[in-house]
């Protein structure tokens, strides 16, 4: 009997289900089966699980005679199954490196619970991925095996099936089967967890959830079908009327249909327009049917349009639905003809706000131009929720980058009346750029320049020796540095490039950076973890390679042939490309990067996992050395254009003098000391011990909190920095002694390399 059954109902997803059955084949642990359930699949599904089958005992093809939808064909294995867990799998997803492994070790750690409740990552179409948004439900501490009551949260979570393990005995003695029809992980998902008297958590990714471009998706689907969500829910709540004891669940599961009805009723492309007002009404009577007794309705918006639903009054909910649209698109029609009136009432919005008071408990935070929530901003934000929990933090955000914002984080889009009224008023400022030339620095406000590098390259008013590397007009430049307060520093060679270089009133904090915290205090744990996010397997040597801007390239071309460097490492490596956030993702390589060989991280929001997960760094003249460098990890340098960077942009110490680790001034001598162990070698170890030694004097975990308390909490008391010999250091992912096999060279190769 395998630990783990398998099942993968399979209909139409011939294009991605070779993936999804190699996922899974592919796992280092290997007590499963795999039932794989053809769906009368009018594509060459059928005959791909047949030949999966012939080639693997392990792999059961199953063929159903009609198509039953995708309930019944999950049925459909279930009833072939022996497993100790269950465990669904959708034909277009697939299984995580190592998800069976982290699942069994933890389904034994907590004595067999009937649900284990993991994590996923969506991963989209152009190679893109985007973490699970609410994953710290996974990560709340408690005792590791419980029931629901003792973690409501996770009703927070993504209600589907294939995010959990379920034990066998468990299912069969509660007889939980699918519905059909659409929304059927509905009564399964909430049945199951409302029951389970044992759940455990895996904080980790097991499953990548694929957004497909196009189709795949029911909710990307109109139809009468999504009427199906009322049969759904009757069916949740026949469970609850059949066990008395699951009564205290009633509100919450009465919350999670009407809110799920509204989500129906008010997304575009999902129900028929005709068929709009049949929906409602029939989620009003649903709604007075099951609400509970006592109920009160929440407050805000969210009660307005419970309230709307009771009373079925759906001219009203209509004519608010299309209020909204029908302004929305109204001032899209008219942005050209009121640009100038908008500014000039921007302009009288924002005068009129700089005559308020100043709100003692507000900051605004901004990081790369608004693009996101990163960077030394954000550490400081966080640090700042634990030592000052009564000051309100808000981002700014630019309008095309919002999907980039977790949730739950407050914030307002750049140019919108709410960010100039926190420009106005707030009394703190945090950027690691500068905010624009239309804002006033009032008396009493104190602006935070956090800066995001240590500097290689020249920067502010020494720029204006090298006028090709910038347009620059410095007296602006100037005027912005004046609004500074404080500059942070994590080293002396920064202080004295800042204050050179930004001559203006600012006091310099040799803080160290904050975004470097998570780096100085991890340990195996956090290394584990990011390894697991990006999906790396046990054993692969991770290689990032991160670039930097030149103003000499308008776009991201890398100077290396990565798939000549792939296919030289060999299979047991990964190369994770981040180009400069100025440029736009990595080119494509096919196969390596479908292979997962070749990764493109450029769209990762934090920096700081990448170094994490990574065994080495490969850059040229990134800020990203000294940052990385706090790992005291390899770093290698390809500086194939030094000489000209040089003479562009202008350097403020020679790198292939000091650097951080081995040097390679052509792809054949990078790979050599790739091939041969130099990038691991002792030699390179005490070129990059110097480096640390000058370049991470202040990074040492508490960068954050010397911020916090000195600018907000306006404590002068130092926060001692620990000696950089007594400063843990994460482990490293993998200790490979080298990589790959020695490289074929020509004979003028072989004589470059000699001379």
């Amino acid at each position: 009997m395998p630990r783990f059954s398998i099942v993968v109902p399979v209909h139409r997803v011939q294009g991605y289900l070779r993936e999804c059955l190699d996922s899974v084949l592919g796992q280092e642990y290997d007590d499963f089966e795999l039932i794989a359930v053809d769906d009368c699949s009018p594509d060459g599904c059928g005959a791909l699980l047949d030949e999966f089958a012939s080639a693997d005992q392990r792999v059961h093809a199953v063929h159903l005679e009609q198509n039953v939808g995708l309930g019944r064909a999950r049925n459909a294995g279930l009833e072939r199954a022996v497993g100790d867990y269950v465990v669904f799998l959708d034909g277009d997803d697939t299984l995580a490196p190592g998800a069976l492994s982290a699942m069994a070790a933890r389904l034994d750690a907590t004595a067999d619970p009937d649900l284990l409740v993991f994590d996923y990552t969506r991963t989209y179409w152009d190679d893109s991925r985007r973490p699970n948004g609410v994953a710290h439900l996974l990560a709340e501490k408690g005792p590791d095996v419980f029931p629901l009551v003792d973690r409501p949260s996770l009703l927070g979570l993504l209600q589907v099936v294939w995010n959990k393990a379920y034990r066998r005995a468990f299912l069969s003695r509660h007889g939980f089967t699918f519905s059909a029809g659409y929304y059927e992980d509905v009564p399964w998902t909430f049945t199951a967890l409302i029951t389970a008297e044992r759940i455990a958590v895996l904080d980790r990714v097991c499953i990548e959830y694929r957004q497909r471009r196009q189709g795949g998706n029911i909710l990307s689907a109109t139809s009468r079908k999504h009427f199906d969500a009322f049969g759904q829910y009757d069916l949740v709540f026949a469970h609850l009327d059949a066990h008395p004891e699951l009564e205290p669940w009633r509100e919450r599961l009465f919350e999670k249909m009407v809110d799920h009805y509204l989500t129906i009723y008010t997304k575009p492309g999902r129900l028929p327009e005709q068929d709009k007002a049949e929906f409602f009404h029939e989620a009003a009577r649903h709604y007075r049917t099951r609400r509970p007794d006592g109920y009160r309705r929440p407050g805000g918006r969210r009660g307005h349009r419970y309230a709307l639903l009771e009373q079925d009054a759906h001219l009203a909910m209509r004519g608010l639905h299309e209020t909204v649209r029908g302004t929305r698109a109204a001032q899209r029609r008219a942005v050209g003809a009121v640009r100038g009136a908008k500014r000039a009432a921007m302009a009288a919005h924002y005068w009129a706000e700089l005559h308020r008071p100043i709100e003692h408990d507000l900051a605004v935070f901004s990081s790369y131009w608004s693009r996101g929530v990163t960077g030394n901003p954000a550490a400081i934000a966080d640090r700042l929720a634990e030592l000052a929990p009564h000051i309100r933090p808000v981002w700014l955000i630019r309008p095309d980058c919002v999907d980039r914002v977790p949730d739950g984080t407050d914030h307002v889009l750049v140019g919108s009346r709410a960010y100039w009224s926190v420009m106005a008023r707030a009394r703190y400022f945090v950027n690691d750029v500068n905010f624009a030339d239309s804002v006033v620095k009032r008396a009493g406000q104190i602006h935070v320049q956090t800066h995001h590098g240590t500097p290689l390259k020249t920067m502010g008013t020494d720029q204006r020796r090298y006028p090709a590397s910038t347009d620059m007009d410095f007296d602006r430049m100037l005027r912005r540095c004046d609004r500074w307060d404080y500059g942070l520093s994590s080293n002396t060679h920064s202080t004295a490039v800042w204050e050179r270089v930004y001559p203006s009133p600012h006091t310099t904090l040799e803080t160290g950076y904050p975004r470097n915290d998570v780096l100085a205090r991890a340990g195996a744990t956090e290394v584990d973890w990011a390894r697991r996010e990006l999906g790396l397997a046990e054993g692969v040597t991770a290689l990032l390679y991160m670039p930097t801007h030149r103003e000499y390239e308008s776009s991201f071309a890398p100077r290396l042939d990565l798939a000549r460097l792939a296919e030289t490492l060999g299979p047991d490596t990964v190369l994770l490309v981040r180009g400069h956030y100025f440029y736009n993702s990595a080119p494509d390589y096919g196969e390596l990067r479908r292979s997962g060989r070749i990764r493109d991280v450029g769209g990762h929001p934090r920096v700081e996992t990448l170094y994490l997960a990574a065994d080495g760094l490969i850059t040229d003249y990134s800020s990203a050395m000294f940052d990385y460098a706090v790992l005291d990890r390899p770093i290698m340098i390809y500086a194939d254009d030094w000489e000209t960077y040089s003479a562009v942009r202008g350097t403020y110490f020679d790198l292939l003098n000091e650097p951080p680790g081995a040097v390679a001034r052509t792809q054949d001598d990078l790979e050599a000391l790739l091939t041969e162990g130099v990038w691991n070698s002792p030699e390179a170890a005490a070129l990059r011990a110097g480096f640390r030694r000058r370049f991470c004097q202040f990074d040492d975990g508490r960068a954050a909190e010397r911020v916090v308390r000195r600018v907000f909490l306006d404590d002068n008391a130092p926060v001692p920095v620990t000696p950089l010999e007594l400063r843990p250091v994460a482990p490293a992912p993998t200790r490979p002694a080298c990589v790959g096999t020695e490289i074929p060279r020509t004979p003028a190769a072989k004589e470059e390399r000699a001379r």
